[in-house]
């Protein structure tokens, strides 16, 4: 496993890879920073999202998880930059519970990259697990320019 760290305006980060592609992110300082370059391009690319100038990930990412899980981080990568989708809009496109959603949510192990900040409450914003809660969450969806959906 390779650890690199990346400072963002939401905290500083640790990236995770394995056989060159991310595998976690988590909100603490890293370790240490090994060289390589999949953990270049994430932080290159997390860089540029928090600048404004990038609205999709290119990088390789390898969440692990069941198929559910994996169905489930595709249909978030899939939600447009500064758009949202509600619990019970991919609950209802997976066949599956709102909870069930919540709960995959909380489990993303690559947020950000998997955009799990999109997923909201029918009435809310729902629950966010990276450090800060829910003030992170408010803070990736105003700079994706999907503050209005707040209101």
């Amino acid at each position: 496993m390779m650890r690199a760290g990346v400072s963002t305006p939401v905290g500083t980060l640790t990236l995770s890879a394995r056989d060159g592609a991310i595998t976690a992110v988590e909100w603490r300082q890293p370790l240490r920073d090994d060289p390589a370059p999949v953990l270049d391009q994430a932080r290159a690319e997390l860089t540029e999202y928090f600048a404004g100038a990038r609205r999709r990930f290119s990088v390789p990412l390898a969440p692990g998880g069941s198929r559910f899980q994996q169905e489930f981080y595709a249909a978030l990568t899939e939600i447009p930059h500064g758009e949202t989708r509600s619990y019970g809009d991919l609950a209802q496109r997976l066949g599956v519970s709102a909870q069930a959603i919540g709960q995959a949510c909380g489990a993303n192990p690559i947020p950000v990259f998997i955009p799990c900040h999109r997923v909201l409450a029918a009435n809310g914003l729902g629950g966010y697990s990276g450090a800060g809660g829910i003030e992170t969450k408010v803070a990736l969806l105003r700079l994706e320019g999907a503050a209005s959906l707040l209101i």
